[in-house]
């Protein structure tokens, strides 16, 4: 059992000076333990990062040159590297079939994209407590599952 279960937009916020960075530094503070993530989350945030430097290039008023993203990059290897990052291994079966009955229940009347679902799944799957998202919708699906959103 886990206590907090982050998705892309908190780890994003630890990782790169943003609206919600100080909020992010402040909870991950009272943690203590290592921030525990799966390989999928992991993947959306590296994705993430490198799909904001494409968008940079195409234009210069979105996302972000290559160079702060590999500055994030570098942090969260030297975070893994420090122990500060731990995976979790998670039965992918047993979450997917968690999300599809989570879909059918609220993605027509909530919005929810693919990998939102999954991981409120994810936490939900791990005994997580709290989900740790910026993003409200996602946060109401948390909501509905009983997982807190402290953020």
């Amino acid at each position: 059992m886990i206590t907090d279960f982050a998705d892309t937009s908190f780890l994003c916020a630890l990782y790169r000076n943003q609206e919600n960075t100080d909020r992010a530094v402040a909870y991950r503070q009272t943690m203590g333990l290592p921030l525990q993530v799966t390989s999928l989350l992991e993947f959306e945030f590296l994705q993430s990062t490198r799909l904001q430097v494409w968008l940079f290039a195409a234009d210069r008023k979105k996302g972000y040159p290559q160079k702060e993203a590999d500055k994030m990059l570098l942090d969260w290897e030297s975070d893994i590297s420090a122990g500060k990052i731990k995976f979790l291994a998670c039965d992918t079966e047993a979450v997917h079939q968690f999300a599809k009955s989570l879909s059918l229940r609220h993605t027509a009347s909530g919005g929810h994209r693919t990998l939102d679902v999954l991981h409120v799944a994810t936490a939900v799957h791990l005994g997580a407590k709290n989900f740790l998202t910026f993003d409200s919708r996602q946060k109401k699906l948390a909501k509905s599952v009983g997982l807190k959103t402290p953020l």
